[in-house]
């Protein structure tokens, strides 16, 4: 089985991203599972509170799916052409301490949905310097920037739009067959 920890950057419960991450999990081909992580509860970061009371438990249970996934897959939103600051701030929590060595050599894809045109074109664009300082290693074989979102995804955000579901399982199984020829 090929494990893949997928995160949205979205904390709205119908967010396009949360939806194009459930949808990413279904779509997935056979022998692959992609275990959806929580931002939700992982605090600010704060250097005081974290030498007080060490690692948020959040942020471990992140963490112990990151050590146990092959690949990572971030689904982002776009938030002023950049990275919206609760997903820098869980990977920052993330990457903390022993969980930097979680980051290293880890194969990573990045996705997004956005109601504008671009398609969260820079956000993904802004994830390649903190990827890189976090040693991972980027899937660059594949894109997705899913736009125009609003009419592609219904209230509670599912994706209903089958020639995007079409996209996505490609690229799912493009990342997942780049995971499984690293295998040994």
């Amino acid at each position: 089985m090929t494990t893949i920890l997928g995160l949205s950057g979205s904390l709205r419960r119908a967010s396009f991203n949360a939806g194009l991450l459930r949808a990413a999990r279904d779509v997935a081909p056979e022998g692959v599972q992609i275990t959806i992580g929580d931002i939700s509860g992982v605090p600010l970061y704060n250097g005081d509170d974290e030498d007080a009371h060490g690692t948020p438990p959040a942020v471990a249970a992140l963490n112990r799916q990151l050590a146990e996934a092959d690949g990572l897959l971030l689904v982002t939103p776009e938030y002023n052409n950049g990275i919206p600051g609760v997903f820098k701030n869980a990977i920052d929590w993330m990457s903390r301490g022993e969980g930097l060595a979680l980051f290293a050599g880890k194969p990573v894809a990045v996705i997004g949905a956005s109601p504008g045109g671009f398609g969260t074109t820079q956000a993904q664009t802004h994830w390649w310097p903190v990827l890189r300082t976090l040693r991972t290693r980027p899937w660059w074989d594949g894109r997705l920037m899913v736009s125009r979102a609003g009419g592609l995804f219904d209230a509670d955000g599912t994706l209903t739009d089958d020639k995007t579901r079409q996209q996505l399982a490609d690229f799912v199984a493009g990342f997942a067959a780049s995971l499984r020829k690293d295998r040994p």
